[in-house]
């Protein structure tokens, strides 16, 4: 039987005010002439779907404007190192396949996707036909990306057979266990559990291999560090913190690793994160500068390198009891 894109939702009442956002129509034409859509069927969905006034607040206030102290305990917390634990522990082969494939290393992949559902306990909670159309024709701003993934997520949507009115995400379009954009859903989603079908929605494991796989696509170098705690012996010295400099220029300017390293290191930046105690200096690699592909906070980054660190020595520290 033919899947169709709309359910019956006869006896369920929406509110039609996303179908009234300008630029709807000649959306749904494009759909028609470049991907062949129903147009009758795109405009039934888009009757009832809902145009989010929580999705332009959540957007427009994203929780990377906390300081770094009310930000980090979020996700480096007992709750999400033991979650990660749990995960880790019930998909080991498939993360020792995922590092040995792609590169990327088992905690790093624990903590995406720690940072991004809680190893896929929170997946979303807005409609993501309702977030995207929002997005797409009443946050100017962004507009152009946006309309481009619900062109994306349209596709995606009758290419996996899903029902284009359940589908849950979060307040920006980001789909699944591993929050992929519909896009990067498309291009880089992996099915790794060798079951015929690419499910980031539902399967862990397929999860696990899609960011392994993106993270490798946007350049994660296999062996090379995150980001190294560091001392900075004066400040004034440093100079422009955003360069990326040779790690023995960095040396020069009085910035050295905490723990002594071996071998030679590729170019770094500086970042500096504010604690309770002060000042805390990172050098950062461009493995940290490829995490944040996924969010371009550098406290995204960070939670996700601290996160997966973290998962890995309890872990660790569980196997010696």
């Amino acid at each position: 039987m033919k899947k169709r894109l709309l359910p019956i939702l006869l006896s369920i009442h929406f509110s039609a005010q996303a179908a009234d956002l300008p630029g709807i129509p000649p959306f749904i034409d494009e759909m028609v002439s470049k991907h062949q859509f129903k147009r009758e069927e795109l405009q039934q969905a888009f009757k009832l779907a809902e145009r989010r006034q929580d999705v332009i607040d959540a957007i427009s206030t994203p929780a990377t404007t906390k300081p770094w102290v009310e930000y980090r305990p979020n996700f480096i917390n007992p709750q999400r190192i033991s979650g990660g634990v749990q995960f880790w522990n019930k998909y080991a082969r498939a993360l020792q396949r995922a590092e040995k494939k792609y590169g990327v290393p088992q905690e790093i992949i624990v903590g995406v996707i720690g940072v991004e559902t809680m190893y896929g306990r929170n997946a979303g909670r807005y409609r993501a036909l309702d977030a995207l159309t929002t997005l797409a024709f009443d946050f100017p701003r962004r507009a152009d990306f946006f309309r481009d993934e619900l062109e994306s997520y349209l596709v995606l949507a009758r290419e996996q057979g899903f029902d284009l009115l359940s589908v849950q995400s979060s307040y920006a379009g980001a789909l699944g266990i591993a929050q992929f954009m519909p896009s990067n859903f498309r291009r880089y989603a992996v099915d790794f559990n060798g079951n015929g079908k690419i499910d980031i929605m539902n399967e862990p494991v397929d999860a696990i291999g899609s960011v392994a796989d993106y993270l490798k696509h946007y350049g994660w170098r296999g062996g090379e560090p995150v980001a190294l705690l560091s001392k900075v012996e004066d400040a004034s010295r440093v100079g422009n913190v955003a360069d990326s400099r040779p790690f023995i220029a960095w040396k020069e300017v009085g910035v050295t690793a905490v723990e002594k390293q071996k071998g030679i290191l590729p170019p770094a930046m500086l970042l500096d994160f504010t604690v309770e105690s002060g000042k805390e200096y990172w050098l950062v690699f461009n493995n940290f500068n490829v995490i944040m592909r996924y969010n371009t906070s550098s406290f995204y980054a960070m939670s996700v390198f601290q996160l997966g660190e973290a998962v890995r020595h309890a872990r660790q520290a569980d196997t010696k009891h």
